[in-house]
């Protein structure tokens, strides 16, 4: 068997199989359609300061991960946050969440603005070309883009599934969120240790970076919206979007101490229903494996229990 797989996508999934890979010999290519790695493992810089804006923290409740992020705590890479809301340990990165991508993706082929719009099988391999007219061809293929996306990919590429998988991969449900990242001349009135969760409204989270500890400098915000806010509002304004839900949070963030803010369109955010595998062995003439977040327990765990299993189902071969 040849030991050479093509990983569409960068984020946890994606990273985590490709390194298992690389680690057990294999030849690895990451190809991601962004500019940066991560998915949503996402950090940006807003002026002198910094804001997790996708994934805020992650879980720790099975023994792979555990041995993973206890790698990640010992060289500094990933830190606790005692938010007192859950019963398992939650992590985040000590630079922001891209750290965690970052360390997966060291020594890794990581291509970046490649977005891929064609699959197609030839002789002994599998050959995906990029919006950039790149083409890269490897004997396995696994794939941990948002479902919708994979059906979109694997129809413009002209290979079917068969209907129970089609079905299998439609039944994953994700919500959209919109992310704004606000700039504060002064720190927030945000209580310790530095979140604010909603069951009602506009907004479900917030939190504070500076007190999360990755925006030291310069008091930051995140606000996420919720699933019905960011679907009612995800084609609207982002500025107008942004200032609503600023506004929505008076009590927590006075008018004259915001300075500027972004917004960030999640389309495929949070899997509000996944499959309960971890991954999907695709029926197609080739070896093509499908994972991500929308499969098993979803989030930041799920996804690398995705990745996980799928290089363990790789390397079971000879």
């Amino acid at each position: 068997m040849n030991k050479n797989c093509l990983v569409i996508g960068a984020g946890m999934a994606g990273l985590t199989a490709a390194r298992t890979l690389q680690q057990n010999g294999w030849q690895t290519t990451v190809l991601d359609k962004g500019r940066g790695l991560g998915g949503r493992l996402a950090t940006r810089r807003i002026e002198a300061g910094k804001a997790d804006h996708g994934a805020q923290y992650f879980t720790v409740r099975t023994p792979e991960f555990e041995k993973l992020v206890a790698t990640m705590q010992q060289v500094g890479v990933v830190k606790p946050w005692d938010l007192r809301t859950s019963q398992h340990p939650l992590f985040v990165g000590v630079e922001g969440m891209n750290a965690v991508a970052k360390f997966l993706a060291n020594g890794l082929d990581v291509r970046t603005n490649e977005r891929v719009v064609s699959i197609a099988q030839n002789d002994t391999d599998c050959t995906a070309t990029t919006e950039t007219g790149n083409r890269f061809t490897a004997s396995h293929v696994i794939i941990t883009a948002p479902a919708p996306q994979v059906i979109s990919l694997l129809k413009d590429s002209g290979i079917a599934l068969p209907e129970q998988q089609v079905n299998d991969l439609q039944s994953i449900v994700y919500a959209p969120c919109l992310a704004v990242m606000v700039v504060l001349n002064q720190p927030s009135q945000i209580p310790v240790p530095g979140s604010l969760k909603f069951d009602n409204g506009p907004v479900a989270w917030v939190a504070d970076n500076q007190q999360k500890g990755i925006s030291p400098q310069l008091p930051t915000l995140t606000i996420h919206a919720s699933p019905a806010f960011s679907r009612a509002h995800l084609e609207s304004n982002l500025d107008q979007t942004g200032a609503q839900l600023i506004e929505a949070l008076r009590e927590w963030i006075p008018a004259d101490t915001v300075v500027s803010y972004q917004v960030h369109r999640w389309r495929y955010s949070l899997a509000e229903r996944t499959q309960p595998d971890p991954f999907l062995v695709a029926q197609t003439p080739f070896s093509l494996l499908i994972g991500g977040d929308g499969f098993g327990m979803g989030n930041v765990e799920g996804a690398f229990l995705s990745g996980w299993n799928m290089a363990q189902h790789l390397l079971q071969y000879p």
